[in-house]
């Protein structure tokens, strides 16, 4: 790890701990004045109730939400040693993890991208559904996965799902850790979480959470580094309105990345097959990601419980790539030369910057002897997207300066100091796009009875996107409007039956032969299901049966006469049913077993999107020993049943993954944790919808912990 990473970051846990230190002994201290006393508990019950809103912005506990939801807790997040958000959704109900590549990745569910993301509930831009480097996933306390259409929630959206991610705010005592973690692939990390109080009474607190990371890896040529640090400072402004803020800083650069996945289809039909750690990259290519975030969010709650929430983030991304892209236009990979593939080397920037305002107003009302619940709001988010590119010269035999950059590879795999870097000439832009998003939404929970509750909401959009691409100017301007409909009845105290329906709508980002953005994606979604509690609520057990239909969804079609990719609309259904079982069986064992059975057809009939598993499975279970409750053991993993590609004539057989942990609990301050992904070391590849590479081999970690 380098130092000045780790000096950084050990001088600010002391910052963190001292006061941390010196208010916790405050606390300890005999208050005088009862009614302080009273006063305390009263600000820190408003300021940490924090409950999910779940699919339609009403308060509901996850047994009555009238749709699926799974949520990754922050101890899962720890035992599994998941530090980033694409192995963190590896363990969530339904989701495929898409690695096409190194640096970019896709999240899929119920066979479509998700393309929603929110952040404590505040929907942000994503328009493509990539996500651009690895994200942190250690600033965050929890992350939800919405499954199937969530219009209500975002205003746009298709039947795949939302996640959001909730941030970790300050708590209601004085806290802290520092983590040290070595592993496989010199992976060397420095982890820090604080949260402190800044006023005596508790009426405003602070956390701060930081990260420093550097790791080699399995893949030849590939090296991480990543920096990452959050704060957040909330509290009570008055009896009756709370204020809270933060930022969050993400640097993050790798080096020997692959712009697309491995040549795995050989000219003669065969499928090749090389070791778990070839990669087409070059020593000189690069891919460095700067993300920040920022909020401000003032709530205020009347006396007659009506609460209005006002909510502004700010978002500024940018990244800078050197890139290699090795791939076989002409099915001409020879299986017995290894020659054959073509490489295209390519460099871009870009840049990004958002901001979101929200407005919200929530409270009950009384009608035909019934207490009801009603939300409604607005928000507006503009961003900005630019991006930039670099033609370049030739700078070797493989690259011949003929105009073109493009020419056959050497046998592959090559070493990654086969191919010298191209010189680049300056930069150009070629994209430049203002979005603008405006919702007027609105939802209502009306009990029918005490066992039956109806919500009925509706969110009307308006989308504006203007600027220029490589396809020319764009104008386009769109209106649309949402219902979504759902109810929940309860059979028993513990078993609850759901019926959902929402439309579907979703702007596309892909473009046509002649550079225009394809028409939006509508269509509809359907589910229903039944939640039912055990063992005193301590087991959740969820069975959904979902359908969703979308038309022109965009799909690859080939690459036009300026050398672009460009796609074509399809109409695809999606069908399937889902079990999740997640909670303790006992005080000292806790499970989540999920199935996820899918099936989608083409406008014919057609089974398509074959890439996407027809039968996943997630486990996890965790155990504390009775006779050694100093000690924590689990297992978890995926099984996958098989897929392809047809067109690209790869398949990839169903396989299991397994990772294990075991955590020592040495002291009440100190813990030592040993973590063994892929234990049975079994060779997969990453991704057959983009086809990617192979994913990790057997590897390994051990955590230091030390709380104050």
């Amino acid at each position: 790890m380098k130092i000045k990473h780790v000096f950084a970051l050990s001088s600010l846990v002391l910052a963190m701990g001292f006061p941390a230190y010196a208010e916790e002994v405050q606390a300890e201290e005999t208050v005088e004045n009862t009614n302080k006393e009273i006063e305390k508990i009263q600000i820190v019950g408003v300021r940490s109730d924090r409950v999910s809103k779940g699919a339609t912005g009403l308060t509901m506990e996850l047994n009555e939400t009238p749709q699926s939801i799974s949520v990754i807790s922050s101890e899962q997040i720890k035992n599994f040693a998941v530090n980033n958000i694409d192995d963190v959704l590896q363990m969530a109900t339904g989701i495929t993890v898409e690695r096409g590549e190194t640096n970019r990745t896709r999240y899929t569910s119920r066979g479509f991208d998700i393309k929603s993301t929110q952040i404590d509930g505040i929907g942000l831009p994503n328009g493509w559904g990539l996500v651009t480097g690895a994200m942190e996933s250690y600033g965050y306390e929890e992350i939800e996965v919405i499954r199937g259409a969530n219009g209500q929630l975002t205003g746009v959206g298709n039947a795949a799902g939302t996640i959001n991610y909730v941030r970790k705010r300050p708590s209601n005592e004085n806290e802290a850790e520092v983590g040290l973690t070595l592993g496989s692939d010199d992976l060397q990390r420095l982890q820090a979480d604080a949260s402190f109080l800044l006023t005596e009474s508790g009426s405003w607190a602070a956390r701060i959470v930081a990260v420093a990371q550097d790791s080699g890896s399995y893949l030849n040529g590939l090296a991480d580094d990543r920096t990452y640090l959050s704060a957040v400072v909330d509290g009570q402004l008055t009896d009756n309105s709370t204020l809270a803020f933060g930022a969050s800083y993400q640097d993050a650069n790798s080096d020997g990345v692959m712009w697309g996945g491995l040549p795995l289809a050989n000219s003669d039909g065969t499928q090749a097959d090389f070791d778990v750690s070839t990669s087409p990259t070059q020593d000189w290519t690069m891919w460095d990601t700067l993300n920040i975030n920022a909020f401000i969010e003032y709530a205020y709650t009347f006396d007659n419980d009506w609460e209005i929430k006002a909510t502004y983030n700010k978002q500024d991304s940018e990244d800078q790539s050197k890139l290699l892209y090795v791939y076989d236009p002409l099915g001409a990979f020879d299986s017995e030369t290894n020659l054959g593939l073509i490489g295209l080397p390519g460099r871009y920037d870009s840049e990004f910057s958002a901001d979101l305002f929200d407005l919200t107003a929530k409270g009950q009302f009384s009608l035909f002897g019934q207490d009801h619940e009603l939300m409604f709001g607005a928000s507006t988010s503009k961003s900005t997207a630019t991006s930039f590119t670099n033609a370049s010269i030739a700078a070797s035999p493989y690259f011949p300066n003929q105009g073109s950059t493009v020419t056959f590879t050497p046998a592959f795999p090559y070493p990654t100091n086969s191919i010298p870097e191209p010189e680049w000439l300056d930069k150009a832009k070629y994209s430049d796009l203002d979005v603008t998003l405006t919702r007027l939404f609105g939802s209502t929970k009306l009990n029918i009875s005490d066992d039956l509750f109806i919500i009925a909401g509706f969110n009307a959009i308006d989308y504006s996107r203007k600027g220029y691409n490589s396809g020319g100017a764009v104008d386009n301007d769109e209106n649309e409007i949402s219902p979504y409909l759902a109810a929940t009845y309860s059979i028993t105290d513990d078993i609850n039956a759901y019926a959902s329906y929402s439309d579907v709508y979703q702007p596309q980002e892909q473009y046509d032969y002649d550079g225009h953005f394809l028409d939006p994606s509508k269509g509809v979604n359907y589910e229903i299901g039944v939640k039912i509690q055990w063992f005193d609520d301590n087991l959740l057990a969820t069975f959904a049966i979902f359908s969703a239909e979308q038309d022109n969804i965009a799909v690859f079609a080939g690459i036009n006469d300026l050398g672009d990719y460009y796609y074509e609309g399809t109409t695809m259904d999606s069908k399937g049913f889902e079990l999740e079982v997640v909670g303790h069986l006992t005080d000292n064992l806790n499970v989540t077993f999920a199935y996820t059975n899918l099936a989608i057809e083409d406008e014919l009939g057609q089974s398509t999107s074959t890439w996407e598993p027809e039968n996943l499975v997630k486990f996890s279970i965790d155990y504390t020993l009775p006779q050694l409750p100093e000690l924590m053991m689990g297992l978890g993993g995926k099984w996958q049943s098989k897929t392809e590609n047809a067109a690209a004539t790869v398949k990839q057989d169903s396989y299991i993954l397994v990772n294990a942990f075991a955590r020592w609990n040495v002291s009440e301050s100190l813990s030592i944790q040993a973590n063994i992904n892929n234990i049975t070391d079994e060779k997969y590849i990453t991704s057959l919808k983009n086809i990617g590479f192979y994913g990790a081999p057997t590897q390994g970690s051990v955590n230091v912990t030390y709380s104050f």
